[in-house]
């Protein structure tokens, strides 16, 4: 069990690195990340979770461009190391902890390609932990630090490439760890939750003109009460070397931070999205999202029938689709979970952002009253 990350001070238990302290079969460690340039007029994103003791790593990296979506897939039985972050053609390396990362993808049967290096300019900030009880069983108790930044480098689909510029590529990345429900459902009486399933999660990392950032995250009930809300601003660094080593004493948390989504007739796409975050000091920073690119979750594995999260497929398998993003449809469940790159405006201001929503089930301030229907 003693792996390369043991040589390091940093056990937080009695067992080596390699051994999860919860033994949850459901314990996961997982990488995604983002970049868009609105310009070219495209949207890729990566994710790579390793699930020890379910034995299982999966990855994947996708794009969205010229109205297409193409999607790489990969799985394997997890490596004990968790320092190896390769799956197939597919690595996420860590070229400087906290600064930088740096995503390839070699040439494999599916015909796409990147090798891309996303760069910090804010600090990595810690959202609120997420906690979840099914009757007397904790089902999700997570941990993540969200980080803006910029990307350079290139990807290409079917020998088409794209060169990804830093100075107009954004992106976000987040590092998550802890239990939540994934893989094959556990055999038993079903749990309370399922007699009525639903979830509304807004999130949205935006980067504004005048050096900084803003982020914004809920979870609300099906009436439209938040059960977990978060408004921050933190401050937008020239380059990474210029972000705080051990804090930020910029980062200024909200003392509250309000949306409406307005949603596209007849879906559960976001049409508009409001926003309006009050800092302690009473300045309230009121802005606007209006969406350019749609990227669907199924591409990272979400809701996904074939290749899901934590799911067994063998000891090492890779595979790839691509879909018209206008001929999918958009209340079917696997398609619900979707980001879009937004234009965002606050007064004079301008910015670019990430928009994430997710509604399955009943939710009043939406309309939705069944677990799919469309936005009245």
């Amino acid at each position: 069990m003693i792996t390369s990350m043991d040589d390091y001070l940093i056990h937080q238990t009695s067992e080596p690195i390699a051994v999860p302290e919860p033994t949850d079969r459901n314990f996961y460690d997982r990488y995604w990340m983002n970049g868009y340039d609105a310009e070219a007029g495209f949207l890729f994103e990566c994710g790579m979770g390793v699930y020890p003791n379910r034995r299982v790593m999966d990855a994947h990296w996708s794009v969205s461009i010229d109205g297409v979506q193409h999607c790489f897939h990969g799985s394997r039985r997890a490596p004990q190391d968790r320092t190896e972050s390769r799956l197939g053609p597919l690595e996420i390396r860590v070229v400087e902890p906290m600064r930088s990362l740096r995503v390839t993808l070699g040439p494999n049967e599916t015909g796409i390609e990147c090798d891309l290096t996303f760069t910090a300019r804010t600090f990595p900030h810690l959202e609120p932990k997420n906690v979840m009880y099914d009757e007397l069983r904790c089902i999700m108790n997570t941990s993540r630090f969200t980080q803006l930044g910029c990307w350079e480098g290139y990807f290409s689909v079917n020998g088409e490439r794209t060169d990804v510029r830093p100075e107009i590529t954004y992106g976000t990345r987040d590092k998550s760890w802890g239990v939540r429900p994934v893989g094959e459902p556990e055999a038993g009486a079903p749990g309370r939750l399922t007699s009525e399933p639903g979830v509304y999660w807004v999130w949205a990392p935006t980067f504004w003109e005048g050096g900084f950032c803003t982020q914004f995250g809920t979870f609300e009930d099906r009436d439209g009460r938040p059960t977990q809300v978060s408004g921050h601003r933190l401050p937008l660094y020239a380059s990474a070397e210029e972000i705080p080593a051990d804090s930020d004493p910029g980062i200024v948390d909200m003392a509250s931070a309000r949306h409406t989504i307005h949603w596209q007739k007849g879906t559960r796409v976001a049409e508009r999205a409001e926003f309006e975050l009050t800092q302690p000091d009473g300045e309230v920073i009121s802005f606007v999202l209006e969406p350019m690119i749609r990227f669907h979750l199924l591409a990272l594995g979400y809701q996904h029938p074939e290749w899901g999260h934590a799911v067994w497929k063998g000891e090492e398998v890779i595979g790839g689709e691509s879909w018209k993003l206008d001929e999918i449809d958009l209340l079917d469940y696997k398609h619900i979970h979707n980001h879009q790159v937004c234009r965002a405006t606050s007064g004079d201001r301008t910015g670019i952002a990430t928009l994430e929503t997710i509604v399955f089930g009943r939710h009043e301030p939406s309309g939705f009253q069944g677990m799919l229907d469309g936005a009245p």
